[in-house]
């Protein structure tokens, strides 16, 4: 409860404006009355108070009142609060004149004191206002010429908006814009100059003394976005950026936040466009369960599914840390969310079938694996266990509890595997197809995509923490390429894909385009303010076990074609003899039980004939690369 005084505070000061507003409107009718009769030789007497100015004062006011003119700020008094009082004026006028009508029929009242009371009321309601602004900002100029000098790059609504906010905060004070449209040179935003092109970032920083740039253009792509960052980088100073819009819409960044500019704004990632509205429909008010909840991809499929209307989500999750920080997360962000904690491997038949009891999903995201290619050559059989038979457990356990969809995340590497991480996958992409009877029951649904930028285990926080200590950073191989997406893009994309999948269906993410290993490398350095080869050595340690040098998005024989997204493709799934691979299924059981890895190895080969795994003289440069067919994808649409 709020005390009286805090009420007191609150109201106080709009009070003090709506006396304000109301003594200026008192003013005006004696300024047009007395100017009016200034030159009449036997003027009739004007009064201080009359019923007429009553009738004056209250129309006005019910006007103002209506029209929320209390609602702002003088100290952020803008063109938008000098159009709110010309509406109010005029607005009142009109309801000032009908009163006086009813109430005397202009009786002694000149004509030309109605035709001029809004133009000087205007004037006096919006003097006040823009001096009280500009002397708070002339105030605001003085009492941070100490803080921190920055150069804002981008003089367009971003770089406008971001002099606001810098103003409001106090942290930091613009000095100068800099922006490549020769219409801006000379021009003036918010009083601050655009001084020339970006090009000139280094001369403007010494003649202005300024100590950091700000990039204030969120929508640039990423060879213009490299390229200011490379101007950034010549002058010496430390930079940031204002975040994009879909990270403030998506709650990853305030609107005032300056960040660092990250690996993922410089990879050539365009902006997802979910369809929000198929989503919200399809997860709307129902029960969704998460395996690997608290991962990289499961706990921000968690978020998403929270932020767009799930109801209750159960966290299936072996890592007691991991659950307890989802979780946590969880209710701080989503209060009215029903969130129920499962701790347990989800291999476990009782385990699955506990959580289907509890949390009786509509949907099950199977999130769960192990995803280290070179471990998981060492340690067959844990691959086995985790991301096949723990996939066959979950997935037969959704069947039997009658789930609508089971939404396995699958992996680009179960294209063509080379490694024990590909041929577990496809194996399972194999279980949930044979699963899904193409009518009825539970809907299979099967998203492949690539690497996602920092997840646990990922490069991206590999060569953060070896530039950090100063080197040397390691890549496999100078042409090693890998498709990479952020962990939101990707997860939305996982969501938009099964909110309207088919039976049985296999889906890709558009990745983009293949992104080589040294050129992130070389790109993290220097972000990190460091020279490639000067500052941070980069060694080429050579393929580990089960990589190959080119990741492929689809088999050749998947036809695929696209959907009503334009960054995800269907594949048309291959056909699978159920017989066959129950029999493998149950051969894969009895190995992994007995412990017999050479046994694992060898129905792996028989199950996913395609599995071919890369010997030490393997040559990678002769790895197939199927092109992801972007351009067609887009005139489909």
């Amino acid at each position: 409860m709020k005390s009286w005084q805090d009420r007191l505070a609150g109201i106080a000061p709009r009070f003090l404006v709506a006396l304000h507003d109301m003594t200026i409107v008192w003013l005006t009718w004696q300024i047009l009355h007395r100017v009016r009769y200034t030159f009449v030789a036997q003027a009739p007497d004007f009064p201080l108070w009359s019923n007429e100015i009553a009738i004056v004062l209250l129309g006005q006011g019910v006007v103002f009142w209506w029209m929320g003119l209390y609602r702002g700020l003088w100290r952020f008094a803008s063109l938008p609060d000098l159009w709110n009082i010309t509406k109010a004026s005029l607005l009142g006028t009109i309801l000032i004149a009908l009163g006086l009508f009813f109430y005397n029929r202009y009786y002694l009242l000149p004509r030309s004191v109605l035709a001029f009371y809004p133009v000087l009321l205007i004037v006096l309601l919006g003097v006040p206002r823009i001096a009280y602004r500009a002397w708070k900002d002339l105030q605001f100029n003085r009492a941070h010429h100490a803080s921190s000098r920055v150069i804002i790059l981008g003089a367009g609504r971003a770089g406008e908006a971001l002099v606001r906010e810098l103003r409001r905060t106090g942290i930091y004070y613009p000095v100068a814009f800099l922006d490549d449209d020769v219409r801006l040179y000379g021009a003036r935003l918010q009083g601050i100059q655009v001084l020339g092109s970006l090009e000139n970032a280094a001369a403007v920083a010494r003649e202005t003394a300024a100590k950091m740039l700000v990039i204030a253009m969120p929508s640039l792509d990423a060879p213009a976005m490299q390229r200011v960052v490379a101007i950034c980088e010549s002058t010496g100073l430390p930079f940031r950026m204002v975040p994009r819009l879909v990270n403030v819409l998506d709650g990853h960044s305030m609107p005032g936040d300056l960040k660092e500019v990250a690996i993922e704004d410089l990879l050539g990632r365009k902006s997802v466009t979910p369809d929000w509205k198929l989503i919200r429909g399809w997860l709307g008010g129902r029960s969704v369960m998460i395996t690997g909840a608290g991962g990289s991809i499961g706990s921000e499929l968690c978020r998403q599914c929270a932020r767009h209307g799930a109801q209750r989500i159960a966290l299936l999750e072996v890592s007691e840390l991991a659950l307890l920080t989802i979780q946590a997360d969880l209710l701080r962000a989503f209060p009215d969310l029903e969130v129920i904690p499962i701790l347990g491997n989800c291999g476990d038949p009782a385990v699955i079938a506990h959580a289907m009891r509890l949390a009786e999903p509509d949907a099950v995201f199977h999130a769960a694996a192990y995803k280290q290619v070179p471990l998981l050559e060492q340690h067959l059989r844990e691959a086995v266990g985790n991301n096949v038979l723990a996939t066959e457990t979950v997935a037969r356990a959704c069947q039997d509890a009658g789930v609508a969809t089971f939404v396995l995340i699958s992996t680009d590497k179960a294209v063509d595997p080379a490694n024990v991480l590909g041929a577990t996958k496809r194996l399972a992409e194999m279980i949930c197809q044979t699963m899904d009877d193409g009518n009825a029951g539970t809907r299979y649904v099967t998203v492949r995509f690539g690497n996602v930028l920092d997840s646990a285990g990922s490069v991206v926080p590999l060569f953060r923490e070896q530039i950090r200590k100063g080197g040397p950073v390691t890549v496999t191989d100078p042409e090693v390429t890998r498709y990479f997406m952020t962990i939101p893009e990707a997860c939305q994309l996982i969501l938009q894909a099964a909110a309207g999948a088919a039976h049985a269906s296999i889906y890709t993410l558009d990745m983009g385009e293949p992104v080589p290993i040294r050129m992130l490398a070389e790109q993290m350095i220097r972000l990190a303010g460091k020279q490639p080869g000067r500052d941070i050595a980069i060694v080429y340690t050579g393929l580990r076990p089960g990589e190959k040098l080119h990741e492929n998005l689809f088999h050749a024989d998947e036809n695929y074609r696209p959907t009503s997204h334009s960054k995800i493709l269907q594949a048309e799934a291959r056909e699978i003899a159920p017989e066959f691979l129950e029999l493998a299924l149950q051969r894969l059981r009895n190995a992994y039980t007995r412990y017999e890895p050479e046994e694992l190895r060898d129905v792996l080969r028989v199950a996913v004939p395609e599995f071919e795994p890369l010997e030490q003289d393997f040559d990678a440069t002769a790895a197939n690369i199927v092109t992801f067919p972007t351009r067609e994808t887009r005139r489909t649409r």
